[in-house]
């Protein structure tokens, strides 16, 4: 079986190599083979250069290095990847440090072992059963380091999908989303920005697809780390959640 790990990339060069190791490096098991596919979003830094040559270093590694000429955006970057893949598993990989590659067995796993087709990594269900947060993270599963506002839109996404899907997801903006190849058979990602992703749930919902979700480890880093993401993303989460749910 083969599992394919995307890394849409865009401005990483200081932390994708480090990245790309722990990927590397990761065990999988004998049943399983591994395809890294990377996708650099029109870097303006050194990012695509420094993968090269992270490429040549590593020949023996099943690794491919895609390339968007100009920005687009990571949803646009995420289809790139998943229509280059060939694995019969495709899981989203960060490029940052924010996630932790050793959580990729287990998001994969459920998948393999034929329980479901798609599964998320939940950073709720981590933060809540860790109880990091204090008395408030107990509650809401927030973790101590991330940035209340983001919490609290990503809390909003996922139950505003809930509410018109009857799903009981947990953590529906977290980057470890994971899909067997038939889940995604016929389906498109439209949306080039952060909002592929609850575009893509809401498509596979209103298929019938059963989301299961097991706990992540998670590693927020602050906007002087680099940190994209901001509160127009979720506003168009938001709008496109609306959008596909009711087309």
């Amino acid at each position: 079986m083969v599992l394919s790990i995307i890394i849409p990339v865009f401005n990483e060069a200081k932390l994708v190599c480090d990245l790309l190791q722990k990927v590397v490096d990761l065990c999988l098991g004998d049943e399983w083979k591994k395809e890294i596919v990377v996708v650099d979003d029109g870097s303006s830094d050194e990012t695509y250069s420094v993968v090269e040559g992270f490429m040549a270093e590593h020949g023996d590694v099943n690794m491919r290095l895609l390339r968007h000429q100009v920005n687009q955006g990571k949803g646009a970057a995420v289809r790139t990847g998943m229509e280059a893949a060939q694995g019969d598993i495709l899981i989203i990989q960060d490029a940052d440090l924010e996630y932790d590659p050793e959580d990729i067995p287990a998001v994969a796993q459920p998948i393999v072992d034929g329980s479901c087709k798609v599964v998320y990594g939940s950073r709720i269900l981590r933060e809540k059963a860790l109880g990091r947060s204090g008395v408030f993270g107990l509650i809401t599963g927030k973790h101590p380091h991330s940035y209340v506002m983001a919490y609290l839109g990503g809390v909003a996404i996922t139950k505003f999908v809930n509410l018109l899907h009857g799903s009981k997801l947990t953590d529906e903006p977290t980057c470890y989303k994971c899909f067997h190849r038939d889940a995604l058979e016929g389906m498109k990602i439209e949306s080039n920005d952060f909002a592929w992703e609850p575009e893509l749930t809401v498509k596979l919902l209103r298929k019938g697809y059963r989301i299961e979700e097991v706990p992540i480890s998670y590693h927020p880093r602050k906007r002087d780390e680099g940190k994209k993401i901001n509160w127009k993303d979720g506003v168009r989460a938001l709008w496109a959640i609306a959008q596909f749910s009711f087309r």
